[in-house]
């Protein structure tokens, strides 16, 4: 079966089973949905249920044991350069420059360089780092490296992001200006996004879909179309949706689901 219109990823009865020589572990059992262009799903689970599984099936890093992942209408089978996937550690290279580290995934697709540098200085000046071009990583604040990390993650120009909990490592106040700047990032760039977070209210404040899993075997428990009327239509910033009531309701909903309120 062809994806949809607009429909960029595709999660059909996936189960995913891990072996080691003393069990077999079934780490995700029957996991189906889809999302569609422009999107910005937020994954949400208690500790060890399978979120960042599901991710790195959808970035083609791993198989799933039954059932099929397909993005942009083709079957995973690996990774694909219309992926771009960031994860909770900004693992910039100490060694490159700032603007050495954010071409480095161009390079690695043996993509035009020269048209690398002049879209990863663009993303750097975009994200107040034009004066940090030159700079080495150590010279560089955990949020700042957090954004240099975003900027090599888009500087291939992916379809399709994969965020596995980037702010977790922050500490409040620098995760709240980060997910304020990345909402605004990524409606500017248009892109479909998939967020794991630990964080239910960067979820909720994010997201327009938030999806639940249940504890391992991860299942989808439940989805949630997030939506504030009270804005008068608009979709709030992060920072402003965390103002409007609806966000105490989703909040408390998206709490009572978890199990054993257990969300790290």
């Amino acid at each position: 079966m062809e994806a949809s219109s607009g429909e960029v990823v595709s999660v059909r009865n996936v189960s995913l089973h891990y072996f080691t020589p003393e069990r077999e572990t079934l780490a995700l059992e029957d996991i189906s949905l889809s999302v569609a262009e422009g999107d910005f799903v937020a994954i949400v689970g208690s500790s060890g249920c399978g979120k960042s599984t599901l991710l790195s099936l959808i970035a083609g890093l791993i198989l799933p044991s039954s059932g099929k992942v397909e993005v942009f209408g083709q079957e995973v089978t690996s990774p694909s350069p219309r992926v771009g996937y960031m994860l909770q550690k900004d693992t910039l290279l100490e060694w490159r420059t700032v603007i050495d580290n954010v071409v480095l995934g161009s390079e690695l697709l043996r993509g035009n360089l020269a048209e690398a540098r002049l879209r990863a200085s663009a993303l750097l000046r975009s994200y107040g780092l034009a004066d940090f071009t030159d700079s080495m990583p150590a010279q560089l604040s955990g949020g700042m490296r957090q954004r240099v990390a975003l900027a090599r993650t888009l500087c291939p120009n992916p379809d399709l992001l994969l965020l596995d909990e980037p702010f977790s490592a922050l500490d409040f106040q620098i995760r709240l200006a980060l997910s304020e700047e990345m909402f605004r990032i990524l409606r500017e760039e248009k892109k479909t996004a998939i967020l794991v977070t630990h964080d239910i209210g960067e979820a909720i404040s994010m997201a327009n879909r938030v999806i639940v899993m249940s504890r391992r075997p991860g299942r989808i428990k439940s989805e949630h179309r997030i939506a504030f009327p009270s804005a008068g239509g608009q979709r709030p910033s992060p920072l402003a949706a965390r103002e409007c009531p609806e966000f105490n309701d989703y909040f408390r909903t998206i709490w009572n689901e978890l199990d054993l309120h257990e969300v790290v």
